[in-house]
């Protein structure tokens, strides 16, 4: 027996349904759909009406035991409905969890796994309710004024669609892993990642490669800023001072000859 088939047959026995009764949904006759409970695998367009039908992603499914973790738990997203290994607490708010720096490698390959997520730590905010949070760490000085050690918290978003030009973004890609960057859309396939520190320059990201989008809700600092700290963003805005006063000047020479 599979991993699959063995979610499979939980699934349907917790939903109450006969093997005869999820062939009727999935379309096949019932001593097809048998052997897929044993050792046969589903072909692609039946195993994508099994993880629709019941709201699993077909990476759970063929992955992961989902008898471990508390099913009844785990979020579901509104729209497309795939199963999203977000927890809730006994009153159903959501736990924060909190992605610490050393653990940024594992996300990568964990963040579709519930017994991973359910083994970062948690934190609560009574302010940030209704949606799915998430705190991931700042790294290098790219987003001042957000410092190395800090923490970005951010609101899973479903869609592509649902991200606007120029606000700031937890973006996890298969590639470039975690990073906090402002966006912007170039056509329906590539974003373009920005960072507010202009000695770094901006880099497109096909979508093909995003596996999560947060947008940002909050930051916790664990650093004090430092009013004598003046980073790269502050050069730029007293260059940029400068030039415009140089400019001005100009101008009323130029008036007054």
């Amino acid at each position: 027996m599979s991993i699959f088939s063995d979610n499979l047959r939980y699934l349907r026995v917790k939903s109450g349904m006969t093997q005869q009764k999820l062939a009727d949904v999935l379309l096949i006759p019932r001593e097809r759909y048998a052997k897929y409970e044993g050792t046969t695998d589903p072909p692609l367009d039946c195993l994508q009406k099994i993880s629709r039908y019941f709201h699993v992603s077909i990476d759970l499914l063929l992955s992961f035991d989902i008898r471990r973790v508390p099913y009844e738990n785990l979020i579901q997203l509104e729209e497309n409905r795939i199963l999203l290994p977000i927890t809730v607490d006994s009153a159903g708010e959501n736990k924060i969890e909190l992605v610490p720096e050393k653990a940024q490698a594992g996300y990568l390959m964990g963040y579709s796994d519930p017994e991973f997520i359910e083994a970062l730590q948690h934190i609560s905010l009574p302010f940030l309710r209704n949606g799915k949070y998430r705190a991931f760490p700042v790294t290098g000085d790219s987003m001042p004024p957000h410092k190395e050690g800090s923490f970005v918290i951010g609101e899973y978003i479903e869609r592509l669609a649902d991200v606007v030009d120029n606000k700031t973004y937890v973006l996890v890609t298969k590639t470039n892993g975690i990073a906090y960057k402002r966006l912007v859309k170039k056509g329906s396939n590539v974003l373009l990642a920005k960072s507010d520190n202009p000695i770094y320059d901006p880099y497109e990201v096909n979508t093909s490669e995003v596996l999560e989008i947060w947008r940002y809700a909050c930051s916790i600092a664990t650093q004090e800023f430092e009013q004598d700290d003046l980073g790269a963003i502050n050069v730029k805005d007293v260059l940029q001072g400068i030039r415009q006063d140089f400019s001005a000047l100009s101008k009323k020479i130029s008036l007054r000859k």
